[in-house]
C-alpha cells in the first residue's frame, strides 16, 4: 500500500539580509519515513527544520503538511513537535509533569492526560522515574523524556534538531537504536537534522544532503554512499580517494577512462556531457591489498599506517599518487604492512564512480 505525503517542500528559499541560507529547495517526505537532513554547519538544514516547525518563514516557496499549505500558520496550529539539542525540559517539574504539560495546554482532560503520560513513560522505559526532576537524570534519560514529551500529543511529524550531539559516543550509539525503534513503534514521520554522517547512514530511510543552501543529493543511505552524484557528496559522506582522470568515450551509462596510473577502465557514469577531464571517486575499503587484491592491479609503497581497532588505514604511494586504503583486521594481532614496504593493490572498475564537475 502506497504511503501518503507527510511533508512537501516546494522551491523554498530563505534569505537573512544579503545572506542566502536556502536556495530553491524542493523535496517530499512520505508518511512514516525517517528522513534526515545532513550537511555541514551553515548549510541551511536547521533553518529548513525551523521553517517546517513554524519558527521561521520562507522568503519564497511553499511548505505543505498533509496536503495543507502551512507556511503562514503559527507553530501551535501545526501537528508538528520539535526535540531540541538542549532538550528544554522544565527543571521545576517532575518527568510526568513535563510530559503532561503540553497535553494540558491542548485541553486534554485529567484522566486522558494521566493515561497518555503512563503510556509515554513506558514507551521510553522511564516509568520508575516518573516522580524525578530533570536534574536527577543522566543525559540519555533526559533525552528519552524530551522524546516522550514531544510524542505525547500524537504529532503528525516529529522534528529532531541534532538531539544526540551532547551525548557521549556509547550513549549516542544506543540512542540511535532507541530512536529507530520509537519511530517504527509510533508510525510518526521523523525529520532528523545532523552533521554526523554515521548517524544519518545508520538511522535513515532516506537522506537529503545539503551544501551551500542547496540540495546536493537525495537517496537511501546506500545510494548516497555508493553512488554519490558529485564531489561534495562523495567527500562529505565517508572517506574517498579523488583521482583526476580523462574520459575518453561515453557509451550509454558507461565511460571509458584513462586513470592517473596509466590504466584504462570502463566504469558507470551519469551526468557527464562528453569526453574530457573528470574526477573519479574510489573508496578506501574498495581497494584490496596483497591477497585481497583483484581486478586492476597496482604496485605501490606504504607511506603511512593508522591502527583503528577494527580497521587499519594505510597511505600508499602509487606512481606519485597517494591512495588511502582500509583493511579490516579480521585476525587478532595480525602483522600489518610497515611504512616503506612494497605492496600490491587491486580495485574493480565497478567500484569507481565518475563524478559530475
Amino acid at each position: 500500500m502506497a504511503r501518503g505525503k507527510a511533508v512537501e517542500v516546494y522551491n523554498v528559499s530563505k534569505s537573512f539580509g544579503t545572506y542566502q541560507a536556502l536556495d530553491q529547495v524542493s523535496f517530499t517526505i512520505q508518511e512514516n519515513e525517517f528522513f534526515t537532513l545532513l550537511g555541514p554547519s551553515g548549510c541551511g538544514k536547521t533553518t529548513l527544520l525551523r521553517m517546517i516547525a513554524g519558527f521561521e518563514s520562507p522568503s519564497e516557496g511553499a511548505i505543505l503538511l498533509d496536503g495543507q499549505q502551512i507556511e503562514t500558520l503559527p507553530p501551535h496550529r501545526r501537528r508538528v513537535n520539535t526535540v531540541f539539542q538542549s532538550y528544554a525540559l522544565f527543571p521545576h517539574m517532575t518527568l510526568a509533569q513535563n510530559i503532561a504539560f503540553g497535553l494540558e495546554n491542548l485541553g486534554w482532560d485529567r484522566r486522558r492526560r494521566r493515561d497518555r503520560v503512563a503510556e509515554m513513560l513506558e514507551l521510553v522505559h522511564m516509568t520508575p522515574f516518573a516522580g524525578r526532576r530533570p536534574a536527577q537524570l543522566s543525559g540519555g534519560q533526559r533525552q528519552r523524556i524530551a522524546l516522550a514529551r514531544a510524542l505525547a500529543p500524537e504529532p503528525q511529524v516529529l522534528l529532531l534538531d541534532e538531539p544526540l550531539s551532547a551525548l557521549d559516543l556509547k550513549l549516542r550509539q544506543a540512542m540511535r537504536d532507541e530512536l529507530k525503534s520509537l519511530q517504527k513503534k509510533t508510525g510518526i514521520t521523523f525529520i532528523f537534522v545532523t552533521h554526523d554522517q554515521e548517524e544519518a547512514l545508520d538511522m535513515s530511510d532516506r537522506i537529503c544532503v545539503l551544501g551551500q543552501g542547496r540540495i546536493q543529493q537525495i537517496g537511501t543511505p546506500s545510494e548516497i554512499y555508493e553512488d554519490p552524484e558529485n564531489r561534495f557528496v562523495a567527500d562529505f559522506i565517508g572517506e574517498t580517494n579523488f583521482l583526476e582522470a580523462e574520459v575518453l568515450e561515453l557509451a550509454g551509462g558507461m565511460a571509458r577512462i584513462r586513470t592517473p596510473f596509466g590504466l584504462e577502465i570502463t566504469a558507470p557514469q551519469k551526468g557527464l556531457a562528453g569526453p574530457g577531464p573528470a574526477t573519479l571517486s574510489l573508496r578506501p575499503e574498495k581497494i584490496g591489498m596483497e591477497s585481497q587484491a583483484e581486478g586492476h592491479l597496482l604496485q605501490g609503497t606504504v607511506t603511512g599506517r593508522n591502527y583503528m581497532g577494527g580497521f587499519t588505514h594505510y597511505t600508499v604511494d602509487v606512481a606519485g599518487q597517494s591512495l588511502r586504503v582500509s583493511r579490516r583486521n579480521a585476525l587478532s594481532h595480525a602483522e600489518g604492512h610497515a611504512p616503506g614496504q612494497p605492496v600490491s593493490l587491486g580495485f574493480r572498475a565497478d567500484s569507481v564512480r565518475v563524478l559530475a564537475q
